[in-house]
Formats: C-alpha cells, sequence, structure tokens
C-alpha cells in the first residue's frame, strides 16, 4: 500500500485527517506541522492546496508525497520523531550537528558585527556561479522564457513574482549546502536547524503595460513580544543590482521595533509606511542575504533591463517560541 512509504512519521495521519478537513482536531503545534513538510519536502503552500482541493484518502496522499517529493529520509524521519517524542536526537543527527559546529566560520567578525547592528548580512558564493546558473536555467525553463526575448517575460501568472515549484535537485544543492548550513548555524547559534523547502522568484523589470505587484515591506510573523530570532534567506540567482528589484529592508529596525509599536500607538502596523527608510541589497550571482524577521522587507520595483531571478533558503529552530498573538 503506498500508505506505508510514510509509515512511521509520527502525527502523519493526523496532519492528513486535519487538511482534507477529516478532522476538526487543532494541530498539536505549528511548529509540528512546519517541520512535518519540511521533513517530506513539501512547500507550504504546494501542500495545503493539494489536499485542501483533492481531499485525497491517505494513500492516495502517500502516493502523491513521494511522486512529488520522492521517499522520505529514514533519518529525518527519526530526527522528527525524536523531537515530537521529546527524545535526544538520534546519533546520526548529533554527528551533523557536530560537524556543523567544527566548521571553519563562513561569516566573518565584520558580518556578525554587520548582522548585530543592521539586522541582515550577504553570504558572499554561498552556492558556486555555475550552480546558480543551473538553477536560473531550471527558472527559464519554468517560465518557457528566454533571457534574450524581453517579450516572454511577462506571461499570465497567479503568485504574482513568486514562482510556485519547489522540487529539482537543482533547489536541493541550497538546501544542503553545508556552506549554508554554517552561516545559518553561526546566527542562530545552533546547529539544531532544519531545512525550509520554499520556491523561486522572478521579477521582471517595469514597462508602460507592467507594474511591480509586491510583495512590498512587509513582515512573515507577528509583532507580539516575545518574538524568537527567525531568519529569512534570498539566494540570488544571477548579479542583482540595486534597481533590478533587488531584495529591499528597513536596516536596524529590529533595535527600534518595540519603541516604534509604542510611537503608532493603536495604528495597524502593517499599514504604515516605512519605504522611505527601505535600503535595496545588491549581490552577485550565488550569493545569499539573510535577514531578520523583525526588518520590514521586500521584493522592490525592477527598473533595470534584466528581471531578478532567485531561489529562497532558509533554516529555523525547532526551538522557536510559537507566537499565539498576532499583531
Amino acid at each position: 500500500m503506498a500508505g506505508n512509504a510514510l509509515h512511521g512519521i509520527a502525527g502523519i495521519e493526523d496532519y492528513w485527517e486535519r487538511r482534507t478537513m477529516r478532522s476538526r482536531r487543532p494541530a498539536p503545534s505549528a511548529m509540528a506541522d512546519r517541520i512535518l513538510l519540511d521533513l517530506l519536502g513539501l512547500g507550504i503552500e504546494q501542500a495545503l492546496q493539494h489536499l485542501g482541493q483533492t481531499r485525497p484518502d491517505f494513500d492516495a496522499f502517500a502516493a502523491w508525497v513521494v511522486a512529488t517529493a520522492g521517499p522520505p529520509d529514514p533519518e529525518k524521519i527519526a530526527r522528527y520523531n525524536a523531537w515530537v517524542a521529546g527524545d535526544p536526537v538520534p546519533e546520526a543527527t548529533a554527528r551533523e550537528f557536530a560537524a556543523i559546529d567544527a566548521m571553519a566560520p563562513v561569516l566573518d567578525a565584520d558580518d556578525l558585527a554587520q548582522w548585530d547592528r543592521l539586522g541582515y548580512v550577504v553570504l558572499r558564493r554561498a552556492i558556486e556561479p555555475d550552480e546558480a546558473a543551473a538553477a536560473e536555467a531550471l527558472l527559464w525553463r519554468l517560465l518557457d522564457a528566454r533571457p534574450d526575448d524581453p517579450s516572454g517575460w511577462y506571461g499570465p501568472r497567479t503568485n504574482g513574482i513568486m514562482i510556485q515549484h519547489f522540487q529539482d535537485p537543482v533547489l536541493e544543492v541550497a538546501r544542503r549546502s553545508k556552506r549554508i548550513y554554517k552561516a545559518f548555524a553561526q546566527l542562530h547559534g545552533t546547529g539544531d536547524l532544519w531545512a525550509s523547502t520554499d520556491r523561486m522568484g522572478f521579477n521582471p523589470p517595469e514597462h508602460a503595460g507592467y507594474r511591480f505587484p509586491g510583495p512590498h515591506l512587509h513582515w512573515d510573523m507577528s509583532l507580539a513580544s516575545p518574538r524568537p530570532l527567525s531568519t529569512g534567506g534570498i539566494l540570488y540567482l544571477t548579479d542583482t543590482d540595486a534597481n533590478q528589484g533587488a531584495l529591499q529592508v528597513v536596516p536596524g529596525f529590529h533595535h527600534r521595533l518595540d519603541g516604534w509599536l509604542a510611537e503608532i500607538g493603536d495604528a495597524d502596523p502593517r499599514t504604515v509606511d516605512l519605504s522611505a527608510e527601505a535600503v535595496p541589497i545588491p549581490a552577485r550571482a550565488g550569493d545569499l542575504v539573510i535577514w531578520r524577521h523583525e526588518l520590514p522587507h521586500g521584493a522592490s520595483p525592477n527598473t533595470a533591463t534584466r528581471p531578478r531571478m532567485v531561489q529562497y533558503v532558509n533554516r529555523y529552530s525547532p526551538e522557536e517560541i510559537e507566537q499565539r498573538v498576532w499583531l
């Protein structure tokens, strides 16, 4: 039976029941659901859309998981089950953490000082240029477009600049990169991090018939205290100038967020325009920009002649405090 492919994963049937509306039980935790999908190699929107729209039986769900993302990694299953049970991590996972801890730093003292001061850092040459070029080529194929024909850059899309593609060997390069893993471990202070299964992005230049659709400056977390350390990451697949739709952030906002919230009083913080303070972050192909989630951030209008092409890459701690109040 296809369901055997997911046998032994804690809570997997409960997740399937909840997301196909067969059960109204609340989730044990948002973090458990998040890790479960990354264990399976599925994007959040991808899984929710499939389960909500098709409402498959469990065997059909398992078959779809394997067809989409391959069989789950037994070591990841063991790690996840240990976390759910509150047990120590398995030996293989402990060895991986130790190896990351023993690696030479990939972010130097200046990088870490910038991280503390501004709330973002650029990991140079996070992946090799040929690896970035392979991901760029994948994105052109997905778009059925060519870099030398701008007329094909503006086809109809339902997710704006987001390209809902999650599974491909070239995307796994960054997700499995030890250099990238080490950077996140330095920032989080631990190697106990899960890699996210995220999508790609394509931000073409503006012209008379096309205007940047967003996302504009926003937060991906609740602004209520306490706020755990949470990060975002964007990997440039081509050289990206400041005016080429680059990621923009409000630098250092993590230092003044609480005071700013007090200043605006009852105003909805998500409707306050902070664009005058935003700074675009240019970088080279294969560079990874990592930012703290307290920073307002977003893509920017592309006023150059080349598109911005990216892969979203992140790692997170399973011990992040869950924010139950949304602000």
